[in-house]
């Protein structure tokens, strides 16, 4: 499966194919961010619904690791905490284990907002990605997981998200 590509013109059409649509697909995505980002409140930002989700996962994290999770600095996570903190979405208190550590969770207002506005996104998918087979779908989620592994692999985040 991994052959040598190199200087294939074929090849090279499909990796611009690629690259078009992946580029296409992250500018889609970060419209789509900031628009669940409103449902759950309108005077929240675009990342803020990811930022929801991934503190509804963990339950309760680290401030820290929230900033590590989306590759930003301590200023930009706790500006974006702040302002989640004052509408209520979101509260920050003190590590127990070590009281210089702020830990995040949601608030219950915060976890139902998000989980009405996740609710929303899932039946998107579901009406966009509906009529297509079982087996498609499938396929589908596969190869977009083995990508997204491999450009954590490669560190190329930074490089994709253009």
């Amino acid at each position: 499966m991994n052959e040598e590509l190199g200087g294939d013109p074929a090849a090279e059409a499909d990796f611009r194919a690629v690259e078009r649509e992946v580029a296409l697909l992250f500018r889609r995505g970060r419209a789509r961010a900031a628009e669940m980002s409103r449902l759950v409140h309108p005077q929240l930002e675009g990342v803020a619904y990811s930022m929801l989700g991934h503190i509804h996962e963990a339950g309760q994290v680290r401030l820290t690791d929230v900033g590590a999770y989306f590759g930003v600095g301590k200023a930009t996570v706790s500006r974006q905490i702040k302002a989640l903190e004052e509408l209520g979405l979101v509260a920050r208190e003190s590590d127990p284990l070590d009281g210089r550590v702020s830990l995040v969770s949601l608030t219950e207002d915060g976890a139902r907002r998000y989980r009405r506005a996740h609710d929303a996104r899932l039946a998107a998918f579901r009406e966009m990605l509906g009529g297509w087979d079982r087996a498609d779908l499938n396929q589908f989620a596969v190869l977009l997981a083995r990508f997204n592994e491999q450009a954590a692999e490669i560190g190329e985040k930074t490089v994709l998200t253009d």
